[in-house]
């Protein structure tokens, strides 16, 4: 018996004890799809028996709204080689809005306990931890053009609602400050792409964190996002120039009461066309 420490220790306690090759996460409200499910382990299967197993595979998921009765599927086939191995540097650029999430991502399971992934407690939002930090470790990757992870949304006390959101926002910037705290600055890792891919995943939880703060809209928050900002700078300026100049930065910081009407409609706009709240 285990005390309830959240997702993230849910999460360390199934990684503590895995004993597979490989370790995938699955939500409660989610749940795999049978046949895509079949395909997976038939690949891995297969890599497995010819010792040429990828640090990394990666498949599509479906944003299910069950109350709207709607269904919207993430794939990276303008990003990825489609079922083939691969490293970082045969990948093309991510269009906005479109990154890795926990539900794409299987890792190798020692790879994980290599980079010495451990997840805060009592704090939503890990998953983003969980996809970044093992990052510059994987070397291999494999896409997997198939259907698998159905990401349910619609519940009113989902961590991924709007309101709920505003809410939680201070574990939301926790999160955020730790990725920029296992964030390897560019020219440290050797592919350039994968640097201004984790570059761009990174502005994009600024970008989300700066939203619902300004959401928000108090005194305390506009501190916060300030806060936020000279804490990036302050870590390295080099990593802060680089999230700085992002197009959904320099949207969210203009001046002004329009800049926040204008970065409250560019979030809503995405949300409408991505699904992802």
């Amino acid at each position: 018996h285990q005390e309830n420490g959240g997702h993230g220790e849910a999460v360390n306690a199934g990684l503590k004890n895995a004993s597979g090759l490989y370790f995938k996460v699955v939500d409660s409200d989610d749940w795999l799809d049978g046949p895509g499910l079949t395909e997976v382990l038939q690949t891995l299967k297969t890599f497995v028996g010819g010792n040429s197993a990828p640090d990394m595979m990666v498949c599509n998921y479906i944003y299910e709204k069950l109350l709207e009765g709607t269904r919207h599927v993430i794939n990276y086939s303008n990003v990825f080689p489609r079922n083939q191995m691969f490293g970082w540097d045969d990948m093309r650029r991510f269009p906005p809005w479109k990154y890795l999430l926990m539900h794409s991502l299987i890792y190798k399971t020692q790879l994980l306990h290599e980079c010495g992934l451990k997840l805060p407690k009592h704090t939503f939002y890990v998953d983003n931890i969980f996809v970044y930090q093992p990052l510059p470790s994987v070397k291999t990757i494999y896409y997997l053009d198939v259907d698998l992870y159905h990401y349910f949304i619609g519940r009113e006390d989902q961590s991924v609602n709007q309101n709920v959101m505003v809410k939680r926002i201070d574990q939301q910037l926790l999160v955020t400050r730790i990725m920029i705290g296992c964030h390897i600055l560019p020219g440290s890792i050797p592919s350039k792409k994968l640097s201004n891919y984790m570059l761009s995943h990174l502005a994009i939880m600024m970008i989300i964190c700066t939203v619902f703060l300004r959401i928000s809209g108090t005194k305390e928050d506009n501190k916060k996002e300030k806060e936020l900002w000279a804490f990036l700078a302050s870590c390295d300026n080099r990593l802060y120039r680089h999230a700085s100049i992002r197009f959904l930065k320099m949207v969210a910081n203009l001046p002004g009461s329009s800049g926040n009407k204008i970065t409250v409609r560019l979030y809503n706009i995405a949300r409408k066309v991505y699904k992802f709240n």
